[in-house]
């Protein structure tokens, strides 16, 4: 057996040329899941194995159907990025009746014989948070948080209060809106902000959204009523909000490089559809932080806050090239790598 890829996964002998990892998608509506997608295609096709993929369209019903069809033509290992964590199981629990083992990418799927890979969200949470709160330590803030259907936006929100609480409970912050976005679509975002404004009378000085395409739609918001430039935060590295840091209109991305999620998500499903048990997948840990408290397998990868001082990082890693990040920028107010 050899050692392959950044995680140092073992994957036994040759990957047969018939071998097939199937990859369910739960939309491709933020930018990411594209790089992803590219991260997981090369890394099978240099281990000779076979990509097939459907994408569920932000449909819980149409990624059971597309599971379930993936499993029907023979899969050997699927990975999920689950729309909706608890609809997708009776296709998880087929695929253990018929050997094939599953990889919950990024998203949560709360059952032992998942292999979960994701970023460690709680911390980028927490991150996201101190960001804001670096900025701006008082006054009025508001969450936008992810999708209710999607454990992440829990995961993420505990973050954010670990760091936000104590000030939170001091009076030093308070809180005049919460929403969920259904979706984590942008519009949502963009709309529970509008309402949040106006139920405050624009008397906001902060705001906690926990993605970029949420950030966007609370930008979107800001903007039209003449608040951009208040804190705002985000993550995944959207090359969109990697311009609004530049700009001044976003704070911060908390950056997780899904070119390297998706490299061991493929060498994770090749290793599980040639016999690793899911203990032996180098650097897994046992993990069971899910609402139901689930003991899994697990692999949490470390996020880096992306914000004016530091753009230069994504920058240097080929993540985005500069004039991306730096388009419109003012060069009487550009950060260091606009300049």
């Amino acid at each position: 057996m050899k050692r392959l890829g950044v995680l140092g996964v073992f994957v036994f002998g040759a990957v047969a040329a018939a071998q097939t990892v199937g990859v369910s998608w739960s939309n491709f509506q933020e930018e990411r899941w594209r790089t992803d997608e590219a991260a997981i295609r090369e890394t099978l096709e240099a281990l000779g194995a076979q990509y097939v993929s459907a994408d569920a369209q932000s449909s819980p019903e149409k990624q059971l159907a597309d599971v379930e069809s993936l499993i029907t033509r023979g899969v050997d290992a699927l990975i999920i990025l689950a729309q909706d964590n608890e609809a997708i199981l009776p296709a998880v629990s087929r695929a253990a009746q018929e050997g094939i083992p599953v990889v919950a990418y990024d998203r949560l799927i709360e059952d032992p014989g998942v292999f979960y890979l994701t970023f460690d969200n709680v911390e980028v949470g927490r991150l996201q948070a101190q960001a804001v709160y670096d900025v701006q330590p008082t006054g009025n803030y508001v969450f936008i948080k992810g999708s209710p259907t999607d454990p992440n936006a829990d995961f993420l929100h505990q973050g954010q209060l670990e760091v936000l609480q104590s000030a939170i409970d001091s009076g030093d912050i308070t809180v005049v809106g919460e929403q969920y976005t259904d979706g984590w679509l942008p519009e949502n975002a963009q709309r529970n902000t509008e309402q949040i404004l106006t139920a405050n009378n624009n008397e906001v000085d902060a705001v906690v959204a926990s993605n970029d395409g949420t950030a966007g739609g609370v930008v979107a918001a800001l903007t039209a009523q003449g608040l951009e430039g208040i804190p705002v935060s985000g993550q995944d590295g959207d090359h969109a909000a990697l311009n609004r840091i530049a700009l001044g209109t976003q704070t911060v991305s908390v950056w997780k490089d899904a070119r390297e999620l998706g490299r061991a998500a493929a060498e994770i499903a090749v290793a599980l559809a040639q016999g690793a048990a899911l203990d032996e997948i180098e650097g897994a840990t046992t993990w069971s932080d899910g609402p139901r408290g689930v003991e899994m397998n697990a692999i949490l990868l470390e996020p880096i806050p992306i914000t004016r001082d530091n753009l230069e990082v994504v920058i240097d890693a080929g993540w985005v090239d500069r004039d991306t990040v730096c388009a419109g920028v003012d060069p009487e107010n550009a950060p260091s790598a606009c300049q």
